[in-house]
């Protein structure tokens, strides 16, 4: 796809606003929804769990404008939007609820330098990631984010009869079909903002059915401001341990993410490129925990967003970065996108964690078609999608051992990895479509003695 505007390219003033709009819409249920769980989750009384999603869109506005224009050494010069990730809630509940909020900070402040340390070896890292297997990695981000979606959608426990009611599903449905329509049918800055009408229009059927619940708004206060160091930091080894176990998932998924990201704005990503995004993202969650807020990774519906619209412009999200730090000084600017209806969201999710896929398949596509390849390729996926569709199988793994592999992207991006290097080039080095060939050759008529031998009176004849 052609993209509308390119990575270094500064749309004008309003279409840059509306298109951060689109990304913030996109990314802000889920940065607030890290601190909302954990903060109810230790028992803390509304208005410091307030405080908690006030820092959240703080710290996120802030990396994310540092990983857009780049700092020196620091930031990937990528349009990635940064927040608080879903894969620290387990543990920082647990962490929570045994040395309270002090020891979620501190834990994550000593975890974050796992993913410093590690950028300084990204030269190194990004050699393992050829096409074969960054491809898998980035469909794997796509696929295992799409339940993310579902449960929007359904906006209910599972075992709950309120489940994906016809209402809610009408809801997705409509969101969904608004961005098709409008990616389809319409052209320049209108198309390239599907999501967000998509989002508008679902929100304002959701008002006319009474779905939306506007006291959120009226319970927000007017200003708010950070809060350094809120709760102290207390410093236990196991909790340590157990942050930093997830931190090494972020670095897999954080790598998966930024090469889905330079797929969609079409640029290619060097070692160092790796190193300044990864440099980012680990001194972005130091920086949180002295903020109070949880832990950043980037947000992989963004790098959705970016692939269905074409505007891979840096300094578009640079600015989605500037409307959450507003959201986390000005709390009813924030409250005001929460109250989007999850349906809504989800229903534009399916698009958006969808084109993360196909932004894999692509990448797949451009690896040598080896039954070799072939392997990695299936075993990568089966993988990663088998502990997504079935958590179990890892839960008679040692405790560490499970919080490592119960996420799909981080056990597929092992195997994948691990394939990649063990399997030597030339074990299985026959193409599949030379297979394909020979097997096609085997099936042609065979040509008899007889048939030669009249073909060849044929060719004298001509000769004479």
């Amino acid at each position: 796809m052609k993209l509308l505007y390119t990575l270094n390219q500064r749309p004008p003033h309003s279409i840059t606003l509306l298109l951060a709009i689109q990304h913030m819409l996109a990314s802000i249920g889920g940065i607030v929804a890290v601190p909302l769980i954990v903060g109810t989750s230790i028992g803390l009384p509304t208005d410091e769990v307030v405080t908690l999603i006030n820092a959240a869109l703080l710290a996120s506005g802030i990396v994310t404008i540092a990983q857009c224009l780049g700092f020196g050494p620091v930031g990937i010069r990528l349009p990635v939007v940064m927040g608080s990730s879903f894969g620290f809630l387990g543990v920082a509940i647990s962490i929570g609820n045994a040395d309270g909020v002090g020891g979620i900070m501190g834990a994550a402040l000593v975890g974050s330098f796992v993913v410093v340390i590690a950028s300084f070896f990204m030269d190194k890292i990004r050699k393992l990631f050829p096409n074969v297997v960054s491809g898998v990695v980035v469909t794997l981000i796509g696929l295992t984010i799409l339940p993310v979606a579902m449960n929007w959608v359904g906006d209910a426990p599972n075992s709950s009869a309120q489940f994906a009611t016809m209402p809610k599903l009408f809801l997705a449905f409509i969101s969904l079909a608004i961005v098709i329509v409008v990616s389809i049918y319409c052209r320049g800055a209108v198309a390239a903002s599907a999501i967000v009408i998509g989002l508008a229009g679902g929100y304002l059927v959701a008002l006319s059915m009474g779905m939306v619940d506007l006291d959120q708004i009226a319970r927000a206060e007017w200003v708010g401001g950070p809060a350094i160091m809120e709760y102290g930091m207390s410093f236990s080894l196991s909790a340590i341990i157990s942050m930093s176990l997830v931190y090494i998932v972020v670095i897999a998924e954080a790598t998966g993410d930024f090469m889905a990201l330079a797929n969609n704005c079409k640029v290619k990503l060097s070692g160092n490129d790796l190193k300044r995004g990864l440099l980012g993202d680990g001194l972005g969650s130091t920086l949180a925990a002295f903020l109070t807020a949880m832990p950043l990774a980037s947000f992989s519906q963004n790098v959705g967003i970016v692939g269905i619209t074409g505007v891979a412009s840096r300094y578009v999200v640079a600015t989605t970065g500037g409307l959450l730090i507003l959201g986390g000084l000005f709390p009813k600017l924030a409250a005001l996108a929460v109250t989007i209806p999850k349906p809504v969201l989800g229903g534009v999710g399916f698009i958006m964690f969808g084109m993360i896929a196909y932004a894999g398949i692509r990448m797949l596509i451009k690896a040598a078609d080896t039954k070799r390849n072939a392997l990695v390729i299936c075993v990568g996926l089966a993988s990663g999608l088998a502990v997504t569709i079935e958590p179990r199988l890892v839960q008679h793994l040692p405790h560490d051992l499970a919080n490592l592999f119960h996420s799909g992207i981080t056990t597929g991006t092992i195997v994948t990895v691990l394939l990649n290097q063990i399997l030597p080039e030339n074990a299985v080095s026959d193409s599949i479509e030379e297979s394909a060939d020979d097997e096609a050759e085997s099936e042609l008529p065979v040509q008899t003695s007889e048939t030669a031998e009249k073909k060849q009176h044929i060719e004298t004849a001509k000769q004479s």
